[in-house]
Parts: structure tokens; sequence; C-alpha cells
């Protein structure tokens, strides 16, 4: 799979399992509030490999920025069939709270539609990270190609409000 993600200047990140993403050589691990703790994975990984953490509160949040993490993964955002995570959805306020809160990328996650993701990068999501919207879609390519056409939209109008902010 590394070799694979390489030749198509993808990032490899190992979800669940730093054993696993360090055995492979990956880039880095994404890890559960139920996995291996954020701080003794940071100890663990070699420098320069990438460390997500998946955070449902501000706090979690707050306590993945502190233990070293690159990123983090929130959500659910919305009702979501794809994964249950006991959480409820946190919706763009949720999102927003957190976006305030921490300074590094967040990956927004949960019941994320074309209808959504918008919205979603306006309240402060880096990226969506989807699964249902795209692969239950007819057409898969097609989906991905408008999720990537609606996000880029997005972020030009955020980008273009923070910067009519400043002025």
């Amino acid at each position: 799979i590394q070799a694979l993600c390489r030749s198509h200047g993808a990032i490899f990140i190992v979800n669940d399992r730093l054993d696993l993403a360090l055995a492979a050589g990956a880039d880095g691990a994404h890890l559960g509030q139920e996995d291996l703790p954020a701080e003794a994975a940071r100890r663990l990984l070699p420098p320069g490999r990438i460390l997500g953490v998946s955070t449902h509160t501000r706090e979690q949040a707050e306590a993945a920025c502190l233990a070293g993490a690159d990123y983090i993964g929130f959500g659910p955002m919305f009702p979501t069939g794809t994964k249950d995570t006991g959480y409820t959805p946190r919706g763009l306020e949720g999102l927003r709270d957190v976006r305030a809160a921490i300074s590094l990328p967040i990956l927004a996650i949960g019941g994320i539609t074309l209808e959504t993701v918008e919205g979603v990068i306006a309240a402060g999501a880096t990226a969506p990270a989807v699964i249902s919207a795209i692969v239950a879609a007819p057409d898969i390519a097609g989906a991905a190609a408008a999720f990537r056409e609606r996000v880029a939209a997005a972020r030009a109008r955020a980008e273009a409000s923070r910067g009519s902010k400043v002025a």
C-alpha cells in the first residue's frame, strides 16, 4: 500500500494501529479515543511522521493538540449510519467552537453530504472526511469530483472572507 500511495503522491496513514503503521513504514497513524493515547503514540512515532486523533468534543481536541497531534478528526458532524461513536452529532456550531480553540487542521467527519460540505468548510474544517455520500452514489467518480469542486469553492469563499476582514 505504501508503494501505491507514494506512486500517486498520496500520504499513507494507518488507522487505529500504531504498531502496523510503524511496521509498514507508513507516513503516520490516526488513532481514536479508545486506541493508544496520543502522548504515547507521539513518543513512539519517528520524527516527521504524522499523528492524527479522532475527537468528539472541544476538550478532546485541545488534549490532542497538547499531545502533539498534527491534525484532528472531529465529529460526527451530522447523523450517520457509517459508524456509531456514541456521541451526538456536533453540528456546525460544535465545529466552530473547536476551530476557535485550536489551530491544527480539522478533518470533519460524519454524515457530510454535498448539501452540507460547504457549510462544514465555512465553519472551520480544513477538509471533509466522506464515506457514504461517495461510495453509495451511483457514480462514485462523479460524486468525488463534485465534493472536490464544492470544497475548493468553499475554501475560496472562506479565504476571500478572511481577506476582506483584514482590509
